[in-house]
């Protein structure tokens, strides 16, 4: 394979952005597609609209994505004539929900009780077979908590077909209890080599990310078991990149969620917290270069700042902490940036966390 020097990205947001800051110190390049010309990554490199597909696809020697619902009939028109990673399948599958849970049932990783619904009358059968409550999704689109239905009582039926039937199919999902959610983010090399982050713990609030804390408390005995089904994963799709896999936390043990084909939210704190970060190994994998080291450097406490932006100054005037602002305008639940939590002495981090709830303007989940 000869050597590359540009990778196109599908995607201009703040995940691209830190992947082309990842890959300038390894004198990679990146360029984009994206319709937003003012996206955050807009600053590291050039903008292709999706008119332009047919340039963006001169514009780099391999391609790569930020986010799983990058439309598959562009990405087949750019394989025509170059490579994406990760592959096709893999993008495919993680845009479907059934498809997804076909492929975690036929790689034997447990995930909950679910079933197809194509009318209102297969709904109420689900909800005789599943029991109450339930969690009805859309198969396709859904984030952050978007798609989704929380069907409690029957008298909710009719209200969460009208609420999502237009959009059939849908997965009805048993509830699952589980004691805490958790996710896995490895990253395979196109020489097959797969290498896997520490687990973290992940704490949201209406749906969004609010903190994540790296590595989970209590989880020795559980990475194992992620780090198998992560990489049964990556394994059957071939995959070569960045992949995450989000798990609850259940008395019976760990049941998958979903997967998402790309450097992810939980595994931002890397940057600062990882001997080599999600990003810089994402770009390796894509460019065929060798992998960097998963370990964290020391605990972490990944920060989501949502909405509005907070007092920079007052964020930084805090020990052991990490701003990344992503050069987004406020908006209610949009994220803004993030912040990495990782003081010399760890036994600081609840003070700091505590510190911040005070400082961000949208504190979430931290300790008020």
């Amino acid at each position: 394979m000869s050597r590359v020097h540009t990778i196109g990205i599908f995607g201009g947001g703040q995940l691209g952005r830190m992947m082309a800051q990842a890959a300038l110190p390894l004198g990679l390049r990146c360029t984009f597609l994206e319709d937003a010309p003012d996206c955050p990554s807009a600053v590291l490199g050039a903008v292709y609209t999706r008119e332009q597909l047919a340039e963006f696809a001169q514009s780099a020697d391999i391609f790569t994505l930020e986010f799983e619902n990058t439309l598959l009939s562009d990405a087949d028109q750019l394989l025509h004539s170059k490579t994406l990673y990760p592959p096709r399948q893999a993008l495919a599958t993680a845009q479907h929900r059934l498809l997804e849970k076909a492929l975690f049932d036929q790689l034997d990783i447990p995930v909950a009780a679910y079933r197809r619904v194509d009318s209102e009358a297969d709904l109420g059968a689900a909800v005789e077979q599943l029991g109450l409550p339930l969690v009805l999704k859309t198969a396709t689109g859904g984030y952050d908590g978007k798609g989704q239905f929380v069907l409690r009582e029957h008298a909710q039926l009719v209200e969460a077909w009208q609420s999502l039937g237009q959009n059939t199919p849908l997965v009805a999902e048993a509830f699952v209890e589980f004691s805490r959610e958790l996710s896995i983010i490895a990253v395979r090399g196109q020489d097959g080599t797969v290498k896997s982050y520490p687990l973290a713990e992940n704490h949201h609030h209406h749906g969004i990310l609010s903190h994540s804390i790296v590595p989970a408390p209590d989880s020795l005995a559980l990475l194992s078991t992620a780090q198998d089904y992560i990489t049964r994963l990556l394994n059957h799709l071939q995959y070569v990149g960045v992949l995450t896999l989000e798990l609850f936390v259940t008395e019976n043990g760990l049941l998958a969620n979903e997967m998402a084909p790309r450097v992810h939210n939980s595994g931002h704190w890397s940057i600062e917290g990882a001997v080599c970060s999600q990003f810089e190994n994402h770009v390796r994998a894509v460019a065929g270069l060798p992998l960097g080291s998963t370990e964290s450097v020391r605990p972490s406490v990944l920060v989501n700042i949502i909405g509005q932006h907070p007092d920079t100054a007052a964020v930084l005037a805090l020990d052991g902490v990490h701003l990344h602002l992503y050069g987004k305008s406020e908006r209610v639940g949009r994220k803004l940036g993030h912040i990495t939590v990782m003081p010399n002495d760890s036994t600081q981090i609840s003070v700091l966390l505590q510190q911040l709830g005070q400082i961000l303007p949208e504190p979430l989940s931290l300790p008020q």
